[in-house]
């Protein structure tokens, strides 16, 4: 009987197959292991460094406004007038003189510093507010962010605010279970000013501007906004979840001024 040959170079084909086949699976388990970290890092260490940080940015302020002396005259009711120049939410300052309310104390905000608190009964959620957008600055801490160039707290006109839907503590992760008559709060060093939330923006373009003007109204969806000058606050978030191609936004009337 005659006993077939295995010849060397076949061995070899077969033993060089088998290797490229384990070495592409070492690397795809090894990619996969390390996407999954970048996961986690994401999804989890981002969100619980932030929220730990803003944690402590609002005890800070807490801390801070307890020890203070309010100034006479630090707040007042609300004047019938608005407010705002109309220049661009975007620009950049080395600073911006805040005053709360219209007849409140000026004070000086540096880029990034953080100066309020936002509170928002119905998500369970207490955090600090920051000037500026800076996601490196601001939001990737796990702040709120104030729009420079629209108003302050108090103020005639539009007092916007920006903050992450997902990641970097997500603020603003829960913002679509905000409904009409929801109350939203600002705290200062010398008042609290109170916003019912009456309008809602689900979806409109990144690049919608109006929607943060003085007398807010989406450029994009004209129907969504309002029609005169008054004392607002704009809220906006990305949407859908884990993208930035659109924005939400959610609009609230001061309806009560308290003074610390």
């Amino acid at each position: 009987m005659r006993v077939p040959v295995v010849q060397q170079h076949i061995r070899r084909r077969r033993a060089l197959r088998r290797r490229v086949l384990w070495t592409g699976g070492e690397l795809l388990v090894t990619a996969g292991v390390v996407l999954l970290l970048l996961v986690v890092q994401q999804l989890w260490w981002t969100n619980r460094e932030a929220r730990q940080g803003a944690e402590r940015q609002v005890q800070a302020l807490e801390r801070q406004w307890a020890t203070q002396t309010p100034a006479p005259g630090a707040t007042s009711t609300p004047a019938n007038t608005a407010a705002g120049d109309g220049s661009s939410p975007h620009r950049t300052t080395t600073a911006t003189t805040a005053t709360t309310g219209s007849g409140g104390s000026t004070t000086t905000l540096h880029p990034s510093q953080a100066y309020a608190i936002l509170t928002i009964p119905r998500l369970h959620l207490r955090v600090p507010i920051a000037e500026g957008v800076s996601k490196q600055k601001v939001l990737n801490k796990g702040y709120v962010g104030h729009y420079p160039g629209t108003q302050q707290p108090g103020q005639a006109g539009n007092f916007a605010l920006a903050g992450h839907r997902n990641t970097h503590g997500e603020p603003f992760r829960y913002l679509p279970r905000l409904r009409l008559k929801d109350t939203v709060q600002v705290e200062t060093s010398t008042a609290i000013y109170t916003y019912t939330v009456d309008k809602i923006l689900p979806q409109t373009s990144a690049a919608d501007s109006g929607v943060i003007r003085p007398v807010p109204r989406s450029t994009v969806k004209p129907s969504y906004g309002y029609s005169r000058p008054g004392y607002y606050i704009t809220l906006t978030t990305c949407t859908p979840e884990f993208t930035s191609r659109y924005r939400m936004v959610v609009w609230g009337t001061l309806t009560s001024t308290r003074s610390r």
